[in-house]
């Protein structure tokens, strides 16, 4: 969906909002479940959920940077500020993942020390259950929103929204088997942790990933490239595309394009043809697409060879 930048960072802007509300009151929950239910995972699934709303306040602001238009320090647009933004995002969840590791760790080594893990309270039990069922919503709220507006951020954050609801349902898990079946089983929870940090840190490559190959100007996808290509094609004028780069803006795109054209097309033919190009390119990608078109002769000029 190509929106213009306003209504874009307007959505993005109310999806967040309902985020940090709802992470905000579920976090003071679970914290209140976690001490009155005895539950250090609970606890820590509470903090979990305190870093999703600092991760919503990070993509809130990015948001608003990223729709402004381009300046005299950022002639290409803010863009890539998104890029960041996600880039970050994801930091923030890696660090969620070392503290589920770490908390899992040191759990599972006091049992193996001899150490008894505390029976839970039912309403921590509760309280995960809840956590889970507003988290797995919220994610698919936002990551909707996200592939709607094509934001590499909002999808971020949508990722550490399930990655709280996989850390509570290993939080439920533990708890309960701790709670039905007796102290032999309470070592469920930490063993339930690792499994739930090594999820996050696959989410937490897969967006890394993502974003430092945009921030290191990584062409589009062939098929996009392809199909660029054909766009270009469609004008009767032009004869082949002889070079194409493309790269990611944040929420847009940039194209240059070199087409090969007749030698003895005037300049205001050639300013026509770069003229429908872009407006053709703008509304299959995006009103805020960069597009530059090069129309050069087929024929090699004198003393030149063709490239």
């Amino acid at each position: 969906m190509n929106l213009p930048s306003g209504i874009r960072k307007r959505r993005i802007y109310r999806v967040t909002l309902v985020g940090l509300v709802v992470n905000l009151f579920l976090s003071a929950g679970k914290l209140v479940a976690g001490i009155a239910g005895r539950s250090g995972a609970m606890v820590a699934d509470a903090v979990h959920s305190v870093s999703d709303a600092a991760t919503d306040l990070v993509v809130i602001a990015f948001a608003r940077i990223s729709a402004k238009p381009g300046d005299a320090t950022h002639a290409y647009g803010h863009g890539k500020f998104e890029t960041l933004a996600a880039i970050l995002v994801a930091l923030a969840l890696a660090a969620v993942g070392g503290g589920v590791l770490v908390h899992a760790v040191r759990a599972i080594r006091d049992v193996a020390h001899g150490e008894v893990l505390p029976r839970p309270g039912v309403v921590a039990l509760v309280a995960a259950v809840v956590s889970i069922a507003v988290k797995e919503a919220l994610y698919r709220y936002t990551i909707r929103a996200a592939r709607e507006v094509e934001s590499a951020s909002m999808a971020a954050n949508a990722w550490h929204h399930r990655s709280d609801a996989l850390s509570s349902l290993g939080t439920l898990a533990g708890i309960g088997c701790a709670y039905f079946l007796g102290e032999r089983w309470r070592i469920a929870d930490p063993i339930a942790a690792l499994a739930v940090a090594a999820c996050i840190f696959k989410v937490v490559f897969d967006l890394l990933r993502a974003g430092v190959d945009e921030l290191l100007e990584r062409s589009l996808p062939a098929a996009t490239e392809d199909e660029i290509r054909r766009i270009a094609a469609g004008e009767a004028e032009v004869r082949s595309v002889r070079l194409l780069r493309t790269r990611r803006l944040g929420p847009a795109i940039a194209v240059e394009l070199h087409l090969c054209v007749e030698g003895a097309m005037t300049v205001v033919r050639s300013h026509a043809l770069s003229l429908r190009l872009e407006r053709r390119l703008r509304e299959r990608f995006g009103p805020d697409t960069l597009v530059v078109v090069h129309a050069e002769p087929c024929e090699p000029e004198a003393g030149h060879g063709a490239r």
